[in-house]
Order: structure tokens, then C-alpha cells, then sequence
């Protein structure tokens, strides 16, 4: 943990990525814990990665869902809505029909750490876990919280930035730059190579841009009908389709 003029900022590892918490000032006794807490319980009972885990045994076909946990199975509902919301450009499931949920995990995991943070008084925050950002309050210096965007042509520079707001706290980035084809693509879409969605709260922004990625054009323009979002997503030839707080 650092702690500055500037504020308090901790960096941990979680779900195969880089975990950083930023506070305006100090961190409340126990905040700091209480996220490190939630990432860890999260990951170990949904990592596909870790052979004892419940999903695994799930994804495995060892475990039937309906006889999950309350947890595993509320978890597979919620990305199951998400499928039917989306019109299946989002899934828990696997092409070859196994259960995958590691496209809801991580965002659950932020959301619950906000809940976390504000039962331990902290009300200035930003927590950013693997570009996916979730921010409350103001920074040290009582300027809002700014998330950039990374230009996926160009991973050492900036494309733009987003100034968070408490109407729109959370900004999430789907992309195949760093992680290649990693997203079950629809077979219709128009390939996006990165997506950017920033919304009222950060499952819904990582879900969406999950599924913009998958879904291309036409789930960009169903996502932007149904919900109050910001965008900005980057197809293959350099072009960008952004909404208007990303052109301003």
C-alpha cells in the first residue's frame, strides 16, 4: 500500500490481473481487506483455471447446475438474463454447451467490492480491475475520477478518456488486442476489435461491452435503445463509433 498527499493506492492480483485501489485520502481500517476478501472467495469457487473449483466441476459436467450452489446457480441466472437481454451476443455458455461464467465473475467482483467499501466508510474510491473501472466520490484533489481508453492500435498511447460522474461511475473495455479472439463472436457480426461502455454500474457496462464485441453493429444499436450508456468501439480499420460524451 502507498500512501501520499495524492491519497492511498493498493495493488493486489486476482483473477489473472492486475487489482488497483486508489482512496482520496486513507483507506478506512478493514476497506482495503474487505476487497482483497471479496476477489478472493469469488475466485476461488468460479476460476476455470483452479481444478477444485465449483465451476469447474460445473463446466466439467461433474456437477450438475441444479444442484450447484445457491451462489453458483443466482450467478448463472443472472448471466443467463443477461443472454436473453442481449439476444445471446452475451452467454454463459460455451460453444460446445458448457457453463462458463468468467464473463460475469470479474464484474460481480468489482460491484460487490464497491458494496464493501462504502459498509467500511470510504466514499472516495476508484477501483480499477484489468481496465475494468468502478469509481465513487472525487479524487484528492476534489477533480472527478478520469478513465482513459487505450488506443487498440497503439497500446502505449491514449485514445481518449472518460470523466465518471455518479450517474456513470463504471467503464468497461472488451477488446482482442491483448487477449486475442477470446469472445464467442455471433456469426453475423461486424468485427469490432475493442469496445468501450461506460453505464450506471459496472456489471452492465462490462456485460454490454462484452456483447458489442460479440454481437457488432447490430447489438451496438439494440444495447444503446435499451439502456443509458456511453460508447466508443473501434473496428479493425482504424474507424470508431462513438456515442456523444466520447466526441465531446
Amino acid at each position: 500500500m502507498t500512501v501520499s498527499d495524492n491519497g492511498t493506492r493498493h495493488v493486489f492480483t486476482s483473477m489473472g490481473t492486475a487489482v488497483s485501489l486508489a482512496f482520496a485520502g486513507e483507506a478506512p481500517a478493514g476497506a482495503i481487506a474487505a476487497v482483497e476478501n471479496v476477489f478472493r472467495a469469488l475466485d476461488d469457487q468460479f476460476s476455470l483455471y483452479k481444478p477444485q473449483s465449483e465451476a469447474t466441476a460445473v463446466a466439467h459436467g461433474g456437477l450438475q447446475i441444479t444442484a450447484a450452489s445457491r451462489r453458483m446457480q443466482d450467478t448463472y441466472a443472472l448471466a443467463d438474463r443477461w443472454r436473453i437481454a442481449t439476444a445471446d451476443a452475451f452467454t454463459p455458455h460455451r460453444p460446445d454447451g458448457s457453463i462458463d461464467l468468467s464473463g460475469v465473475v470479474k464484474a460481480i467482483a468489482i460491484d460487490e467490492s464497491g458494496a464493501a467499501l462504502r459498509a467500511h466508510g470510504a466514499s472516495d474510491w476508484c477501483l480499477n480491475a484489468g481496465g475494468d473501472v468502478l469509481t465513487s466520490g472525487a479524487q484528492a484533489d476534489g477533480m472527478p475520477w478520469v478513465v482513459g481508453v487505450v488506443d487498440p492500435a497503439d497500446r502505449g498511447r491514449l485514445l481518449t478518456q472518460f470523466t465518471c460522474s455518479t450517474a456513470y461511475p463504471a467503464v468497461a473495455t472488451s477488446g482482442v488486442t491483448e487477449r486475442g479472439e477470446h469472445v464467442w463472436r455471433q456469426d453475423d457480426a461486424d468485427r469490432f476489435v475493442q469496445v468501450t461502455v461506460v453505464a450506471g454500474d459496472i456489471i452492465t457496462a462490462d456485460v454490454l461491452a462484452t456483447a458489442i464485441l460479440s454481437g457488432g453493429r447490430a447489438a451496438l444499436d439494440r444495447a444503446l435503445t435499451r439502456w443509458p450508456l456511453e460508447v466508443i468501439a473501434a473496428n479493425a480499420s482504424g474507424e470508431y463509433l462513438t456515442t456523444p460524451a466520447f466526441r465531446a
